[in-house]
């Protein structure tokens, strides 16, 4: 038994030790993330109502303060920010000034919950493609799709994408990328054939989001307090 115990004590260290090396920043409950490609930075939203905006090597450069909002996710735009609040909201916030529009999500057809709220969002297209979460039940696994207006959030669509947790997402060269918490896994998901291609595992931590560089760098953002960076080459992707 303590040869196992042991062992079990190494395995742990050593997955800690691997997410650890890549940590690029300290963040507190760092939820979501997106790359800003015009000005070539991050923006990591967190549980707290805060985001942050960050150089790709993780030097904060500025952080403000939203409200008493479940941040979840965020989308970085040319003009503007658009988080995903857990119990079902849409904060578009414009780049260069705090001014809050807020739009409650409808059409949804079923409650938002903190145990089953959104956890990720990402943008194909002109739509917003959002993940609810759900840990125990792969058939109840869904993805809104919302369309946005200057006073609206409409779901438009839902899609069944049996992955359990999915914590966040990410378009990125016209594949959609999913991170589970629960598996510690990067999903490939083929959006027209509705199913998984490829699953990459990840070094244990709490995944709550991902996004991409143009420069072959894949960015997480890590529940535990972090900013984790790898390149793609290293996850095999």
């Amino acid at each position: 038994m303590p040869k196992l115990t042991n062992l079990f004590l190494l395995l742990a260290l050593t997955a800690c030790s691997s997410a650890d090396k890549h940590k690029i920043a300290n963040i507190d409950e760092a939820s979501g993330i997106s790359y800003c490609q015009d000005s070539n930075t991050l923006v990591v939203a967190n549980d707290e109502g805060s985001f942050y905006e960050l150089t790709t090597n993780g030097e904060i450069l500025s952080e403000h303060k939203l409200g008493d909002y479940d941040l979840e996710g965020v989308v970085c735009e040319k003009e503007h920010f658009v988080f995903a609040v857990e119990k079902g909201e849409l904060l578009v916030v414009p780049r260069t000034e705090p001014k809050i529009n807020r739009l409650k999500i409808k059409g949804q057809g079923f409650t938002l919950t903190k145990k089953h709220g959104i956890e990720g969002i990402t943008k194909i297209g002109k739509l917003y493609y959002l993940s609810i979460q759900e840990k125990k039940r792969k058939e109840d696994a869904k993805i809104l799709v919302v369309k946005l207006g200057a006073n609206y959030a409409k779901v438009v669509g839902v899609i069944n994408s049996n992955i359990i947790d999915t914590a966040g997402m990410k378009y990125h060269n016209k594949k959609l990328y999913i991170v589970s918490d629960k598996k510690d896994k990067l999903y490939l998901y083929n959006l027209k054939k509705n199913r998984i291609k490829k699953k990459i595992k990840l070094p244990k931590f709490a995944q709550e989001g991902v996004t991409f560089d143009n420069s072959g760098n894949v960015y997480f953002a890590d529940d535990d307090g972090a900013v984790l960076k790898f390149t793609k080459k290293e996850l095999g992707l």
